[in-house]
């Protein structure tokens, strides 16, 4: 199993919860590898994420090595099964999307509008999913439901929000990923902060046109 890549999430992990977009032991990290998945340890701290004490499994979700693998991994495997393109899946607590659930996301299919440039540029739409207990396999099958219909829709989506849960987004590297949550946790904190005005229609299309946001 690569070294760069286990060297890679725990390097993801102490980056996202050194500036608080992760506490204490909630949030998982996994990545899909040839042979199937690394998975940051049921109750770890991203935080203090060890190489060799990540759970490997197999493509059937078979434990092969590592401490004990997150209780999200049926989550993190319907995502690979549901968009091939995505090589890593981030889930946190992050305060501000968790309190945007608790106050009132602005529509169910889009949790927050598009406030910025860079919000639609890099995360896009970000449906709700609604309440499930952490680990619930049904929440696993409520975001592949949603990942699919959305890119039959035509506008593919990389982040969903889940319900007093916090974000799960994936992308094609931890480091990708991890941009992605972060810009949308910092959005849900603008939104918060100043519910500022969405951005006009004609600044959605020039950003399709230039830079090819998915919007």
């Amino acid at each position: 199993m690569s070294a760069a890549l286990r060297d890679a999430i725990c390097r993801v992990g102490a980056s996202l919860f050194a500036r608080g977009y992760a506490h204490a032991t909630a949030g998982n990290i996994s990545v899909r590898t040839e042979t199937g998945y690394l998975i940051t340890p049921t109750d770890a701290c991203l935080g203090s994420l060890e190489p060799a004490r990540l759970a490997e499994v197999d493509h059937d979700g078979k434990q092969i090595s590592g401490d004990r693998a997150s209780k999200t991994l049926a989550l993190h495997r319907r995502i690979y099964e549901a968009d091939p393109e995505a090589r890593c899946v981030v889930h946190t607590h992050a305060t501000h999307c968790v309190a945007l659930t608790l106050a009132g996301v602005w529509q169910v299919d889009d949790v927050l509008p598009p406030i910025t440039p860079y919000f639609v540029m890099k995360v896009g739409h970000v449906p709700l999913i609604a309440y499930r207990l952490p680990g619930d396999p049904a929440a696993a099958d409520a975001v592949a439901s949603k990942i699919t219909m959305q890119r039959d829709r035509g506008i593919p989506i990389r982040a969903v929000l889940l319900d007093r849960l916090g974000p799960v987004v994936w992308h094609a590297s931890p480091a990708e990923a991890s941009a992605v949550l972060e810009e949308l946790e910092e959005t849900a904190r603008l939104w918060s902060i100043a519910k500022p005005t969405p951005l006009d229609p004609d600044h959605i299309e020039d950003l399709r046109t230039h830079f090819g946001a998915r919007w």
